[in-house]
């Protein structure tokens, strides 16, 4: 990575490990998802579901080629229009050219994180479209002119206070204290919106591709009457985001609302099957699905294949100690925490985010957590290597690991170097644990504490532990 990347990285952790109210609210959020979603883990049939999700999405991957000709062929014999974006650009081009055509003034959104990723939003306006997020958590976050902060839940960062500042600032007048007033005052500016819009704009849980179906999985309601009040509903999507068909969601509709936001069941699940047919009531005249690859095709067949198979549930965030330090935004990427590490550096290029994948302790509760079996902790490590190996990574990664190694490998040369480091530790440690020390703990210590070592190393202690009754001690035989 560059050395200014590297400063603004920092620079981003520095302020998120500086903001104490931040600290607070993600450090909440963790507890309280943790709480929620602990029951459903525990239940019997919770590893099952994560077999079978992982199945599906293996199979999808494994023949994604059938299945998207198989899906985009349904749609349009739907009276669908199917455009396949090779990138970013395009979908971004395409789109904009859609509401230039239509000459639509006003486009109301649900949440999508893909149109995030293609940076939709912006190319809209510059075209002289007005957008807007429905969802309320984007609502609050588009106010404020940020980037979701979540996967799932885009404003969990913001105080009720902070929310309550960015909502009576739009409105011009005080909308109150109480979540029942603010919630109340969007509905109203949004109800507006959704009757005037000229162009729905949603993303795509999952396509179904013996069906030609859209699945959209919501909690508010808003993804309803975005795709069915406009006259045109434009779904933008991820050539990932298939499965054969409805019997495969069966598995992944019970696990997402868990894993998502700790609910048995979610409020809404949304199947769009083509526009507007003769005869129907609600439903837009006309359905444009926008299938973006932006890299996703580089990943099929990679060592990293199968992290395509994420159903966005966001449940490694909220396990994540690294991101209960520093949020979501200090990953400056559409995706952050541990599928952010994976996913923004494999779609983007390594070189771009070469520091997420080492901004992870490597715990592997990630990788316990993930609803389709992802090893995402493993991928980290391996993104790891591919830096040091194509020369993105800090020099001091090479050489710091290097001399491990040669230390490791010699059991008397680390039991010396241990026996000379303990006695210093001890001292520097005397008050309890190490905090903001110096040398090649400062940086450690800048934010954790160092604890005090113990009286004997676990290799003194597992020697002695070990060893027979009557034979050499731990020293005899090389421990430290």
């Amino acid at each position: 990575m560059s050395g200014a990347s590297r400063q603004a990285f920092d620079a981003r952790i520095e302020r998120a490990l500086g903001d104490g109210a931040l600290q607070k609210v993600i450090a909440e959020g963790q507890d309280y998802m943790q709480a929620l979603i602990e029951p459903a883990r525990a239940q019997p049939g919770w590893p099952a579901a994560l077999d079978e999700i992982a199945r599906v999405r293996a199979e999808t991957l494994v023949h994604l080629d059938r299945y998207v000709e198989q899906f985009a062929s349904n749609v349009e014999c739907l009276g669908g229009h199917v455009f396949f974006a090779a990138d970013a650009a395009e979908a971004r081009r395409h789109v904009v050219d859609l509401a230039r055509e239509r000459d639509a003034r006003l486009i109301v959104k649900s949440k999508s994180m893909v149109t995030e990723e293609i940076a939709l939003n912006p190319a809209l306006e510059a075209a002289g479209v007005e957008v807007v997020e429905t969802d309320l958590g984007e609502f609050i976050v588009q106010l404020a002119h940020e980037r979701p902060f979540h996967i799932v839940a885009p404003a969990i960062h913001k105080s009720l206070e902070q929310i309550r500042a960015l909502l009576s600032a739009a409105a011009g007048h005080d909308v109150g204290g109480d979540p029942q007033a603010m919630t109340r005052y969007a509905r109203g500016v949004l109800r507006e919106k959704f009757f005037a819009a000229d162009m729905g704009i949603s993303g795509a849980n999952f396509g179904v591709a013996a069906t030609g179906s859209v699945v959209l999985v919501t909690n508010e309601g808003n993804g309803r009457m975005v795709t069915t009040l406009p006259r045109t509903h434009v779904v933008v999507m991820g050539v990932e985001r298939l499965v054969p068909s409805f019997a495969d969601l069966e598995a992944i509709l019970e696990v997402l609302p868990r894993a998502g936001v700790g609910l048995r069941a979610t409020a809404y699940v949304t199947a769009i099957s083509g526009p507007r047919r003769a005869g129907e009531a609600d439903g837009p005249q006309e359905l444009h699905v926008v299938i973006v690859d932006n890299g996703r095709s580089a990943i099929l067949g990679s060592k990293y294949e199968r992290v395509l198979s994420c159903i966005r549930c966001g449940a490694c965030l909220d396990i994540c100690p690294v991101y209960r330090k520093i949020g979501g935004h200090a990953y400056d990427t559409v995706y952050t925490g541990p599928i952010g590490a994976v996913l923004s550096p494999l779609l983007d290029g390594l070189a771009c985010h070469a520091e997420l994948p080492f901004a992870s302790s490597l715990c592997g509760a990630c990788s316990e957590v993930c609803s389709a079996r992802i090893p995402l902790a493993e991928m980290i490590r391996e993104l790891r290597e591919d830096a040091v190996e194509e020369g993105l990574a800090s020099p001091a990664w090479g050489v710091g690991f290097e001399g491990f190694a040669a230390v490791a490998a010699r059991p008397r040369l680390w039991s010396a170097l241990e026996l000379a480091a303990l006695p210093l530790l001890r001292l520097a440690t005397a008050a309890g644990t190490l905090l903001r020390g110096r040398g090649p703990l400062g940086a450690w210590t800048q934010d954790r504490e160092f604890p005090a070592p113990e009286r004997r190393s676990f290799r003194a202690w597992w020697g002695r532990a070990s060893a027979p009754a009557d034979g050499p001690t731990s020293r005899e035989r090389g421990g430290g």
